[in-house]
């Protein structure tokens, strides 16, 4: 079994490009509001990375799960 990432979306700067819906079928979600949710938080290594270096204002955050540990954005 692969990584487990936990994905976040800061709402505060999501635009509702839908980008990330667009990048990762199935992986993420608009609200009424065209708010991004990830349809599943957790979740195994996948494409969701695709979603997160598209996002035109970087607003999705994944983590290693078990440790926290950034994988995007890469801590600097």
């Amino acid at each position: 079994m692969g990584d487990r990432w936990h994905i976040e979306v800061d709402r505060g700067v999501c635009i509702g490009s839908g980008m990330c819906v667009n990048s990762a079928p199935g992986g993420f979600t608009l609200d009424f509001a065209r708010q991004s949710h990830a349809a599943a938080p957790d979740t195994d290594a996948a494409e969701a990375l695709l979603a997160a270096e598209g996002c035109p204002v970087e607003a999705i955050s994944i983590t290693l799960a078990d440790s926290g540990e950034a994988v995007f954005p890469p801590e600097e």
